[in-house]
């Protein structure tokens, strides 16, 4: 049965600034959905992540569907129009357009999807990001399909012993999709040399080589790109298939024990460790630091298990606690060095016009 797997998140809204949406908002949006499905879906699973809301929907309809997209696009206007009358921060923050115009790829929601003849056995994990960029992917899934020292599969499975093409997108290419396939193992360090730029060099799918098919999709949608102005960041998603010719889902959940620093935080504009967080878990300090969640599901026929909390473990209470030092120990150093994104990631307009406004000032002495 070929079964595609749609994720659609956008924010919209939350309560006391960047914080979670309110209970009511995440009613209304699932009884849009409920009502409005009709024949469209096979399932579907509603959830937040610090102040986004994600919609995964399994259904038959194939990828970029102009009524899968419209369902999503038309249950955040919903929400967005509870979030008004509660007075709640930021509504429609993420909807950067004014009507739904055949596919939410470039209004601003967040778009992951998977199309592919089902398995008997179909697990497959969903990751949510929220306060941080689609770059902030590229650490663990480089380590978890091509690093043998993260992934031992890579060399006890026979199929994945075949390595995994990657499909990198240069993200500050607004023309078009400029993107280019790389294979591991033989392009391994020239995946490196893209991936350790996360703001220009995001991994947008990975396909199995010995397969032909696809174990991983990323949101790869830059806001201010979209909305020419500082507009939130990204709170990418990502869907991985996991097991038998896939990494296991302990290869995947792996790497995010390291707490890689990624942009993000206050003001979309520093680099703070990501913090893997339980399910419907909120944004507290500095406005972070940048969460990832992740639910584990099994699926047969397109139809859904409830989701497991892959983060809600007790080995990641010691990530987090780690995780915690880490962001205290960078926001002491403040303003300074690496502590916030360099002058061409800064997204506010504040301060990229003040440094316009002080180049003029800058003046070239005459040697002596």
């Amino acid at each position: 049965m070929k079964v595609t797997i749609s994720v659609i998140k956008a924010d919209i809204v939350s309560i006391g600034g960047h914080i979670c949406p309110s209970q009511r908002l995440m009613e209304t949006v699932h009884r849009y959905l409920t009502e409005h499905k009709a024949q469209l879906l096979i399932d579907s699973y509603l959830s937040y992540t610090g102040d986004d809301i994600a919609i995964v929907l399994t259904h038959e309809r194939g990828a970029n569907d102009a009524q899968i997209h419209k369902l999503c696009w038309d249950a955040f206007m919903a929400g967005t129009e509870v979030a008004k009358s509660q007075g709640l921060y930021g509504a429609g923050q993420d909807l950067l357009k004014d009507s739904f115009s055949g596919n939410v790829r470039g209004m601003g929601p967040a778009v992951a999807e998977l199309e592919f003849d089902e398995r008997p056995n179909e697990p497959f994990v969903f990751f949510a990001a929220d306060k941080t960029d689609p770059g902030a992917y590229n650490f663990p899934l480089y380590l978890a399909f091509a690093d043998p020292m993260n992934t031992p599969g890579l060399m006890l499975s026979p199929a994945m012993s075949a390595g995994f093409k990657f499909v990198i997108m240069d993200v500050s290419h607004t023309a078009g999709d400029r993107v280019i396939e790389l294979n591991a193992p033989e392009d391994i360090y020239s995946i490196a040399a893209l991936l350790r730029d996360p703001e220009r060099y995001v991994v947008e799918s990975i396909w199995s080589r010995s397969t032909g098919e696809q174990a991983a999709a990323v949101s790869t949608s830059r806001l201010h790109n979209i909305a020419g102005k500082y507009t939130g960041k990204d709170d990418p998603v990502l869907l991985v298939r996991v097991q038998k010719d896939f990494p296991a889902t302990g290869e995947v959940l792996a790497p995010y024990a390291t707490g890689p620093h990624v942009a993000g935080a206050m003001r979309g504009s520093h680099q703070m460790p990501l913090m893997p967080v339980p399910l419907n878990s909120g944004i507290s300090y500095f406005d972070g630091p940048p969460v990832v969640s992740c639910a584990a599901f099994a699926m047969h026929n397109g139809k859904l298990t409830e989701p497991v909390d892959a983060f809600a473990h007790p080995f990641w209470d010691t990530v987090r606690d780690a995780v915690s030092q880490k962001a205290i120990e960078m926001r002491r150093q403040g303003f300074f060095g690496a502590a916030m994104l360099p002058m061409s990631e800064l997204e506010y307009t504040g301060i990229v016009d003040k440094l316009k406004v002080l180049d003029e000032r800058f003046i070239v002495r005459e040697s002596k």
